[in-house]
């Protein structure tokens, strides 16, 4: 009987996170020239949020975000997804660690 509670709770999780992670709201972002296209992105606020980054850019990029509590490495010509909790209204900075440069914006109203 324990195992089988012990199995049924594990799949409860599982199911959850993947719940979670399909009500993402999904937001694209490309890297190109050493640029966001957008610079800003917007989000609701209270809702997970999945970031996809192209990178288009002829080097390797780092998408990273102190703000946000991520880093990615995202390869020349390739896509990478970054998942990021539900946040409260604010303006949340990101940028390419290896072009500071390149910053961007999460806007949550």
């Amino acid at each position: 009987m324990g195992f089988a509670a012990a199995l049924l709770a594990a799949a409860t999780i599982c199911c959850a996170a993947t719940a979670r992670a399909d009500d993402a709201v999904s937001l694209s972002v490309t890297l190109k020239d050493h640029q966001f296209e957008p610079a800003e992105l917007h989000a609701p606020a209270g809702k997970p949020i999945a970031i996809h980054v192209k990178n288009l850019n002829t080097i390797v990029s780092e998408f990273e975000s102190t703000d946000l509590h991520f880093e990615k490495i995202v390869p020349v010509g390739t896509e990478a997804v970054v998942y990021v909790r539900p946040l409260q209204p604010g303006r949340y900075n990101f940028y390419d660690d290896f072009h500071h440069a390149t910053q961007g914006y999460l806007v949550v109203p």
